[in-house]
């Protein structure tokens, strides 16, 4: 079983996740290698997603 740890009351998995970076207050950026994948927001409990990075600019 892979390790686990615990964030404010939630478990998620430490190989899945390798960056948790608190950018305002209870406001934290998950990111996986280099690409950001959203942020998490401790008071409501949810995460918002960032923009795709691969998603092509429309012309």
């Amino acid at each position: 079983m892979p390790p686990q740890g615990c964030f404010v009351e939630r478990k998620f998995n430490l190989s899945q996740i390798l960056g948790i970076t608190e950018v305002d207050d209870q406001i934290w950026l998950v990111s996986f290698l280099d690409y950001d994948l959203g942020f998490f927001d401790a008071n409501e409990g949810r995460v918002e997603p960032v923009p795709n990075p691969f998603t092509p600019e429309q012309v």
